[in-house]
């Protein structure tokens, strides 16, 4: 697999488990939880935009 696919791959999953984690926090009303899962999701976009920026750069 190539460096730029798997750079986006692991972002998808970051984000989907940031997800996860902000929608547990809600319902457990956990800010804390919350607030990491908001995180985690919002590192997850960026790993999946550096994996999009690599592949036009060929690398």
């Amino acid at each position: 697999m190539k460096n730029s696919t798997k750079e986006q791959a692991e972002g998808k999953f970051h984000e989907a488990r940031g997800t996860v984690k902000e929608i547990a926090g809600i319902l457990s009303d956990n800010p804390e939880l919350k607030g990491e899962g908001f995180g985690e999701k919002i590192a997850g976009k960026v790993q999946q935009k550096v994996g999009q920026i690599k592949k036009v750069m060929g690398k």
